[in-house]
């Protein structure tokens, strides 16, 4: 008993020491940011591929971001061929300016993203660009990374922003996730959630957004349907206390990019 309390308070003091050498403290919940590029055509989806897969993706490694989803709108949707989504895991929103930093230092990224980085003013790599960030949920503190055995072209990564009239609201959408039983839902079902988040900063808000996946579009559609069947879906949906919690919801049906970590 004596050793385990030991070793409790030597962990607790190096934690402490960490904090005060690096100023930082670490969340208990996952921070993320999600890059929209917005593209005019083939063109543009080509250098900002080469980019992400040559040069930001390494960098960002390099940087400590072990694991960086980038998705593109699977044929048939609306968004078909004009975004890609990059979605950045961080631990804390400061990470977000060192990345920055160490980007800006890192000769590799540097020309590896040369074509990106001094692209002309008349000939630009993306229409806009969005940057949005979230805070993960309580009920899944981390995101998930799934491992499907179906080719990466075939899987289906489908992202949901729900947006809600006011932020009062939109509080009560988010403890229907959490404290009402949405998210274990959807674990109960498979639907293989890589995260859910509250958007901290973004051009919708308030709104949450999450992310589901699945091995193939079959594999998708049932598990919406058993969603919608589930008989705990069906009792929290019919409480009082979470009608009208959506006011739009915004759907993107996604698969990884050939070079995606996820």
């Amino acid at each position: 008993m004596n050793t385990f309390k030991n070793l409790s308070i030597r962990k607790l003091s190096l934690i402490i020491l960490f904090v005060f050498a690096t100023g930082t403290i670490l969340s208990a919940r996952d921070y993320y940011q999600i890059k929209v590029y917005n593209l005019k055509d083939k063109a543009q989806e080509t250098t900002v591929d080469n980019y992400l897969k040559d040069a930001y993706l390494p960098a960002l490694h390099k940087a400590g971001v072990k694991k960086v989803g980038v998705f593109k709108p699977i044929v048939g949707d609306p968004a078909a061929g004009t975004k890609v989504f990059v979605f950045i895991p961080l631990k804390d929103l400061g990470q977000i300016e060192k990345l920055e930093a160490a980007l800006e230092k890192d000769a590799g990224y540097q020309k590896a993203g040369a074509a990106y980085i001094n692209a002309l003013y008349d000939n630009p790599p993306y229409e806009r660009m969005e940057s949005i960030l979230l805070r993960a949920f309580t009920e899944q503190p981390e995101f998930f990374a799934p491992k499907f055995n179906t080719l990466k072209s075939e899987q289906i990564f489908e992202l949901r922003s729900y947006q809600s009239a006011t932020e009062k609201i939109y509080q009560k959408k988010v403890e229907m996730f959490n404290e009402g039983g949405e998210c274990e839902i959807f674990k109960k079902i498979g639907a293989n959630a890589i995260f859910y988040g509250e958007v901290l900063s973004g051009s919708e808000m308030p709104n949450l957004m999450y992310m589901t996946s699945y091995e193939n579009m079959k594999a998708n559609e049932e598990c919406w349907k058993t969603f919608r069947d589930h008989p705990d879906w069906k009792t929290l949906s019919g409480m009082e206390e979470y009608k009208n919690t959506v006011s739009k919801i915004d759907k993107f049906m996604l698969y990884p990019a050939d070079y995606s970590d996820f």
